[in-house]
């Protein structure tokens, strides 16, 4: 390692440090050397000059060479113990490899707390949705009402539509079969069993999760980012009974009557096949489809729908609420909402199916 020594004028001004700065660059300092700035000959210096003391150490430190300082005296040396900080470089710290087992448990905390969230969001929800309102604490009865107009009015068409070509596509793959055995009738005893128990319930709650449900996580995760929601909890309002609520009645008010309407909109492309392209009588498809009808079946996917409904405000609730950032965040919480939104559809559609079939069948 060199040692260069470097004369500080008796002055130190803006001047005198551009040229103080120009010399250091130079020497040309290679990795390894040491820059000791001299300053038993500086007698003052103001602040201009202590920048370009900064400027000459950190150029020293840029060519990985090492800035030290000596021989200053009365105001001179109190001002470099002023700007001492400055010309020590940030400490360098060694990136340390987390574990295997520490990233597991980091994972498993973050779940943890997130789902501590979740168990909270969910408590306050059924609190002020089904409690509060017979405590006399209120009911946002005006927001409710248009939850109900914008989740279910406007879902209608394409909801009715998605089931109405599920039905037909149900029905031209089972019948592609069940013609081979000369039971194509049968088709339509299929349909509406699948429909009834299954496919209408999870068919309307996709649609639901996708238009919904990405709507309200979006909704509060934009409140969020604004800080609107701080701003309610600032005045004393509690989000769950002024934003999640309603949200959750309109939707237990809406899923059956989406749930209905994908039923009968599935049957009905299922008929415009048997009928049209099958060829069997209007009247016999009908008959056909209301002798396999049975209210236990309809009973257990009208069930379903009530708890996709819940299901469905609660995870975008709580997506949305758990935003991060900005513009980003609120689209990366919009997609998660709708992810978990269809897993969960899933899953709980699977708990049901297991429940009827050990227990009731």
């Amino acid at each position: 390692m060199t040692d260069t020594r470097l004369p500080c004028p008796g002055r130190l001004d803006g001047e005198t440090g551009r040229t103080l700065h120009e010399k250091a660059e130079a020497l040309a300092v290679r990795p390894g050397d040491r820059l000791v700035l001299e300053m038993s000959g500086t007698d003052s210096m103001d602040a201009r000059g202590g920048a370009w003391v900064v400027a000459v150490a950190d150029a020293v430190r840029a060519r990985h060479g090492e800035f030290a300082y000596e021989g200053q005296r009365g105001e001179v040396a109190d001002f470099m113990n002023l700007i001492g900080p400055g010309l020590v470089g940030a400490p360098s710290t060694a990136k340390s490899e987390t574990g295997f087992f520490e990233r597991v448990g980091e994972t498993g905390l973050d779940w943890l707390g997130e789902f501590n969230e979740f168990v909270v969001l969910t408590v306050d929800t059924v609190y002020w949705t089904f409690i509060a309102p017979f405590e006399g604490k209120g009911f946002r009865w005006g927001l409710w009402a248009d939850e109900v107009y914008e989740m279910g009015v406007r879902g209608v068409r394409i909801n009715c539509l998605m089931n109405f070509l599920l039905g037909m596509i149900i029905a031209m793959l089972s019948a592609a079969q069940l013609e081979q055995f000369g039971a194509g009738i049968l088709v339509a005893d299929l349909v509406v069993i699948a429909f009834a128990r299954e496919l209408a319930a999870v068919m309307t709650a996709t649609v639901v999760a996708a238009r919904t449900g990405a709507a309200i996580a979006a909704e509060l995760a934009t409140m969020k980012v604004q800080e609107e929601i701080d701003a309610l909890r600032g005045m004393g309002l509690n989000v769950a009974q002024f934003l999640v609520a309603p949200k959750v009645l309109a939707l237990l008010l809406v899923m059956p009557c989406l749930a209905g309407l994908g039923m009968i909109a599935g049957l009905l492309g299922s008929a415009v096949w048997g009928v049209l392209v099958m060829g069997h009588p209007a009247r016999l498809w009908y008959n056909e489809t209301m002798a396999a009808a049975e209210m236990s079946d309809v009973f257990q996917g009208f069930l379903k729908t009530l708890v996709f409904a819940v299901m469905i405000v609660l995870i975008g609730c709580h997506n949305g609420l758990r935003v991060r950032g900005g513009s980003r965040g609120v689209g990366l919480m919009t997609t998660r909402a709708v992810v978990m939104d269809i897993f969960f559809i899933i899953v709980i559609d699977m708990i049901f199916a297991s429940v009827f079939y050990y227990m009731l069948d």
